[in-house]
């Protein structure tokens, strides 16, 4: 049986290994494929003879499936599964898996600390300090932007599923309120601290608002100038969930004009980042290359959950199918 890697670098650029894999058949890992989406004859001829395939962001299209005569079995190794046509590979009798909720603790751990880099500026005070900013002041402390307290303060959070609760609850640890928006409630998460709210009263009332929510057609674009205006004079805006949420050239406007106060994204419209992207000169927005995943423990985590798929898969009990 042959296993093929399609993008296995950010899984495992070098600290994890793919030799577990070798029990199961041949393996080959290539760290990236090279890809656009007219011209896909280099993902083809890597899966060509593959029985099993795992990808991240490779896409699998329905001509490509098409032509991989022996593929049986996919697993995307993430949660979100859009690159490949489920229905291709279902029509062709081809499993699809995922990895579902590797990366809670992570991802809103990473929320938080977009959060706190927006009130404290650590890495701008930090680099302050070792130009001679603080060797030279004439004063014991100094700080170039405001410090801001967050406790008292109220969090919006769109999208309350794993991810967003947990990031609920550190907030609350932090002595904030939390708002909850989310399309199903569950009334046994409400206390003094935590209730839902439709929509728009969590844009008034909100001080942070923070998406935890999947893209889609109800949530695409949710961020934008008509919510926007919605929104507190001076809200910070975190989003490490989704870059369609936001209406990018909205959000940039809004930034500059100090409607928002600052915005942290660990994610945007189109990754990598184009050099054109309006948020990349935007005030106030920090921004960071999609990392908010990538701690060394949740991609273990993963690597433990695809060869438990594939485990599964061979056994004739497949887990985590996406296209049944």
């Amino acid at each position: 049986m042959k296993i093929v890697v399609l993008d296995g670098y950010t899984i495992n650029p070098g600290d994890l290994s793919w030799k577990r894999f070798e029990a199961y058949g041949e393996i080959i890992a290539y760290d990236r494929t090279a890809f656009d989406r007219n011209h896909d004859d280099l993902i083809l001829e890597r899966i060509k003879d593959a029985d099993i395939v795992f990808t991240n962001k490779t896409p699998l299209t329905g001509n490509v499936l098409k032509k991989a005569e022996k593929l049986k079995f996919i697993c995307v190794l993430a949660t979100g599964y859009d690159v490949v046509d489920i229905k291709a590979a279902a029509d062709k009798g081809i499993i699809v898996t995922n990895i579902p909720s590797y990366g809670t603790a992570t991802v809103a751990q990473m929320a938080i600390a977009l959060l706190l880099e927006i009130c404290h500026h650590v890495g701008a005070h930090s680099e302050s300090v070792r130009r001679g900013d603080w060797a030279n002041s004439p004063d014991w402390c100094y700080w170039h932007y405001p410090i801001i307290e967050l406790a008292g303060k109220t969090m919006g959070i769109i999208g309350y599923g794993r991810i967003g609760q947990t990031t609920g609850r550190i907030a609350q640890a932090m002595g904030m309120k939390v708002l909850a928006y989310n399309p199903s409630k569950d009334k046994s998460l409400e206390s003094e601290t935590m209730r839902y709210a439709e929509l728009d009263e969590l844009l008034a009332l909100s001080d942070v608002i923070s998406l935890h929510c999947p893209s889609n057609d109800q949530t695409k674009g949710i961020i934008n100038k008509n919510t926007i205006a919605k929104m507190k004079d001076g809200v910070i805006i975190i989003n490490n969930s989704r870059g369609a949420l936001i209406v990018e050239e909205d959000l940039a406007e809004a930034l500059n004009s100090g409607k928002v106060a600052a915005a942290a994204l660990d994610v945007v419209s189109s990754e990598p980042i184009k050099e054109n992207n309006p948020l990349l000169k935007a005030k106030n927005c920090i921004i960071t290359p999609h990392i908010s995943w990538a701690s060394k423990e949740a991609r273990v985590r993963i690597m433990d959950m695809a060869e438990d798929n594939l485990k599964h898969y061979l056994s004739g009990n497949p887990i985590n199918v996406v296209n049944k």
